[in-house]
């Protein structure tokens, strides 16, 4: 917990100058990690933060960007109050929520919406802290489904503690939220409750204020409501909202402090009383209680990895990435508001694409219930809204991200189906898992044999590969030999080049997406000609003996950004569609080049501070990547697969799903951003000599591997290689 950063990644990108291989390498999307610093429960429904209406979490400095540099809308860190349910790293999702904002107030209420100068910030896990400039010390906590505010007042004769239901999203153009309805009411002095449905979903709250001698007061365009008043709005539109909420008013002592809980539910006020008693207990003053109960959830999950290292920078890194990797998705078991079945219910799935490949196989090996949770409500998504989604959030339908990707929740279940992970209906898994893939893109496949963009033709036949998978778990031959042939029409994505076909591709250039580990990656590489040329086309890629490049400021031009693409070259980790080509030169018996690669990712790429991401985290699928890569495991998603490399820490333990892996090494120097890299000479696994890649039932059981590194490559993995799938009966062992 002490190592933990949550100020990580809020800021531009502020890393020493690479070196080597870093040097070569081109970051066309934002350079900021966008994340935010408020407090946050293990994969809970709820965060709370200060908000300045800054892209895209609410907190910060910068205005929308999706290329280069963002420009600051903000010269320092301002807030206008604390808001509820911030995106975590994410870019361009429709919309940001940021809901029921609390601020505290010595101002008359004509002057909500006001920017107060924050100082003295602090975050932890679980704890967010600030003071305004008029003097008022807030503290923010929560739970899974709550959130605890506690403000300390300077003496004044007028202070008080406003709540604004009708605003949510953004300050910026095109980004505020509305409100489709609303009902808000006082029930009892100190206490309140209400509804906003906005995006079609109802989200209720309850509310509990310590302030005795206060006043307590609806308000309507900033004018006060008489007492006992109910507010019912039954149909706003942008153009005639006025604000409205509540507030709390009185004169305070010096010191003195105000308690704020809120419970939320999605589905009704009585349910998030509920939620807010299980959450916090009942009496006065329970911010503390609930912080120690949240910073224990945290300590126990963050303990679930523990690394040797001597060095607390390098600590830090790790265990913030840690921590970013276990924010989103947001659990709310039995929230559903659609469908009336209680039940597993996720919602901030910022997308699929996003953390598919890295952060839900980080989900499935330290909570592997959670992993369940996740797969049947995606599996409820799909029976009530009629697809398996690729972006999910708090409103009503799926986001579908048309261009960015298909059947990716199917390499989720393949992994659970193949670890045997016990909790889901095959049968009903199969059926829909099936009925996903005719769907959009899926058309076009099963009518010509590719899909556009061409990405898409290698997600498709993924997931038939997948779906093949499950249905040989439930003994469905007919089905299994049906699929078989369609799993194999990735081949039609790749040209006589070695590389996939020019199409449209979804931030990025077909080199990006041309070294994604395909679940034959033999054939794949008989394809570009064999290994030698295949590792050129790699080499290339990675930018071996190229020069150093450019990377784009603020607002770059067309013609900047248009020769950054031309290079064909990898993005750094600046961006999802090449996280796993490094691993690619492992099918070509290159471990040593894997090694090059990710070393100067690990060591030049992440760094202490707010500035020390090299991209958007995007719910943690950047920070998964880097919790990995640093265990010197690397996990193939939907196969079942780790392929192993030289970590980064000289020890390591990880409590997996079914046992606590142990990770040795031998002859381990501790490395240095542009110092040489390490190899792997031999490895074994429970005293059993491996090659480059293990099972994940083997990893998942536990046990012990051991790695002896040297500083220069030897034969390991140059023979064996990682193995190629093409048939979907094919077991790895």
């Amino acid at each position: 917990m002490e190592h933990v950063d949550p100020f990580n990644g809020t800021e531009v990108t502020d890393l020493p100058a690479p070196s080597r291989l870093a040097a070569t390498w081109w970051w066309p999307k934002p350079q900021v990690g966008n994340t935010h610093p408020g407090a946050c429960h293990p994969l809970g429904m709820v965060s709370a933060c200060a908000y300045s209406g800054a892209y895209p979490t609410g907190y910060g400095l910068y205005d929308l960007s999706t290329e280069g540099v963002p420009e600051r809308i903000h010269d320092s860190y301002v807030a206008s109050g604390f808001t509820h349910f911030q995106q975590s790293g994410t870019g361009a999702i429709r919309k940001y929520y940021n809901y029921f904002r609390v601020t505290p107030m010595l101002e008359p209420l004509d002057g909500l919406g006001k920017d107060f100068a924050l100082t003295e910030e602090e975050a932890s896990p679980g704890y967010y802290a600030a003071t305004l400039d008029n003097g008022v010390r807030a503290e923010l906590t929560v739970g899974p489904k709550s959130a605890v505010h506690r403000y300390t007042f300077p003496q004044h004769k007028d202070a008080r503690v406003v709540v604004d239901l009708s605003m949510g999203g953004l300050s910026i153009p095109y980004s505020a939220t509305t409100p489709l309805r609303a009902y808000l009411e006082t029930i009892a002095p100190g206490k309140a409750q209400g509804t906003i449905v906005v995006e079609g979903a109802p989200l209720s709250i309850y509310l509990e204020c310590d302030a005795p001698s206060w006043r307590q007061m609806l308000w309507y365009d900033r004018r006060l409501m008489p007492a006992g008043a109910r507010l019912d709005l039954d149909h706003i539109r942008p153009t005639t909202l006025r604000p409205f909420g509540l507030m709390w008013a009185g004169p305070s002592l010096a010191g003195q402090t105000v308690e704020l809980r809120m419970g939320f539910s999605l589905r009704g006020v009585e349910q998030a009383r509920e939620n807010l008693r299980r959450d916090v207990g009942t009496g006065t003053a329970r911010f503390d209680k609930r912080l120690a109960s949240t910073r224990s959830s945290w300590t126990d999950l963050m303990d679930s990895i523990k690394v040797e290292c001597d060095d607390p920078a390098r600590l830090e890194v790790f265990y913030t990435a840690l921590y970013h990797s276990l924010i989103k998705p947001c659990f709310a078991r039995d929230e559903s508001p659609f469908w009336p079945a209680d039940g597993p219910f996720v919602f901030d799935i910022s997308t699929m694409w996003d953390i598919y490949r890295t952060q839900l196989p980080l989900l499935t090996a330290l909570q592997p219930g959670k992993a369940i949770d996740l797969a049947n409500a995606l599996l409820a998504i799909c029976e009530q809204e009629g697809n398996l989604p690729i972006g999910y959030r708090m409103a009503r339908g799926s986001d579908r991200f048309s261009r960015q990707a298909s059947a990716l929740a199917h390499t989720l279940l393949s992994d659970l189906c193949q670890l045997d992970i016990p909790g889901i209906d095959w049968d009903w898994a199969l059926v829909n898992m099936q009925a996903d893939l005719r769907r959009t893109y899926g058309e076009d496949y099963l009518l010509t044999g590719v899909a556009h963009p061409i990405s898409h033709t290698l997600d498709l036949a993924f997931g038939y590969w997948c779906t093949a998978k499950v249905a040989d778990r439930v003994e469905d031959s007919a089905l299994v030999h049906e699929l078989a042939p369609l799993a194999e029409g990735w081949r039609n994505a790749f040209g006589d080049d070695g590389l996939l076909l020019d199409s449209s591709y979804y931030e990025g250039t077909k080199h990006n997406y041309s070294f994604r580990l395909v679940h034959d990656m033999a054939e794949r590489i008989a394809l570009a000609g064999g290994d030698d040329a295949f590792v050129a086309l790699l080499d290339a890629f990675f930018g071996i003996h190229a020069p150093a490049v450019t990377q784009p400021g603020v607002r770059p031009s067309k013609a900047e950004m248009d020769e950054g693409y031309s290079l064909g070259r990898f993005e750094g980790l600046n961006n999802e569609p090449d996280m796993e080509a490094p691993w690619a030169y492992h099918y070509a018996g290159r471990p040593d080049r894997t090694a090059e690669v990710v070393h100067d990712i690990v060591h030049q790429q992440f760094g202490r501070g707010r500035g020390g991401l090299p991209g958007n985290d995007d719910s943690g699928g950047l920070s998964s990547w880097f919790v990995w890569t640093c265990l010197g495991l690397f996990p193939v998603a939907g196969q079942n697969l780790f392929l192993l490399h030289p970590p980064a820490f000289a020890s390591a333990s990880i409590a997996m799903s079914r046992g606590t892996l142990v990770i040795e090494t031998e002859g381990f120097v501790e490395p240095v951003p542009g110092g040489p890299v390490q190899y792997v000479q031999s490895a074994t696994f429970d005293g059993e000599p491996v090659t480059s890649y293990l099972s994940g039932s083997r990893v998942h059981a536990g046990g012990t591997l051991r790695l002896v590194l040297g500083a220069e490559p030897g034969t390991w993995g140059t023979e064996t290689r990682p193995p190629s799938l093409p048939d979907p009966l094919t077991q790895v062992h």
